[in-house]
């Protein structure tokens, strides 16, 4: 693959975050920071990992990733991923939520990997309901996001589907588990603990 054609990664993390209580970058998930688990998945496929976030956003002691600034307004994850593509330089950007903790390395390769012929980005899906924050999006793809991103108004989910995006069925629909609220740490902390039981059993 081509140095110029090679994704970059990029962390969403601008949200406010306000129905787990804000600053969902920081909040911890068994013993480290939710932001952390995506990050490592990323960074075991890409070089270059870099994290969207405001100005005011609080971030925990990271090393080895990049921090992109976006606008402060409007508050929208379009306007990450729109970001992250005018930062790139001319390259791919694997985009993924800060709150997906069990996304794996393997997700994203194929992420990366996949063909998307003539469509602007190739976005990840279970059971056929997609979660366009974790795709990758090709450098077209910023000039159709561009407006509905300084619109900061149109829903996500219509917004991606309108720009007919490739959909790469995950292979554990729980990959693109997200944590919007305190309820969602609980089960994925006992999703954690699930996971560990039934490999030490196996072990």
């Amino acid at each position: 693959m081509r140095l110029r054609s090679r994704p970059v990664g990029a962390i969403l993390a601008g949200g406010a975050g306000l129905r787990i209580g804000g600053e969902k970058a920081t909040v911890e998930l068994h013993g480290k920071p939710l932001i952390c688990y995506p990050l490592e998945a990323l960074s075991q496929v890409l070089k270059k990992v870099a994290i969207l976030s405001k100005s005011s956003t609080r971030l925990p002691p990271i090393s080895g990733a990049t921090v992109w600034i976006e606008p402060e307004r409007p508050r929208h994850p379009l306007v990450g991923i729109t970001q992250a593509l005018a930062l790139a330089g001319g390259r791919p950007v694997l985009v993924c939520a800060a709150d997906l903790p069990f996304v794996t390395p393997e997700l994203v390769r194929r992420l990366v990997q996949a063909d998307p012929g003539r469509a602007p980005a190739v976005v990840a899906c279970a059971h056929g309901a997609m979660n366009p924050l974790i795709g990758c999006y090709q450098p077209r793809a910023l000039q159709l996001l561009a407006g509905p991103a300084r619109a900061g108004t149109d829903p996500l989910l219509e917004t991606i589907a309108a720009i007919d995006p490739v959909l790469l069925e995950t292979d554990d629909p729980e990959e693109l588990f997200d944590v919007d609220t305190p309820d969602d740490l609980l089960l994925a902390a006992a999703m954690i603990d699930q996971r560990k039981f039934t490999a030490q059993r196996q072990y």
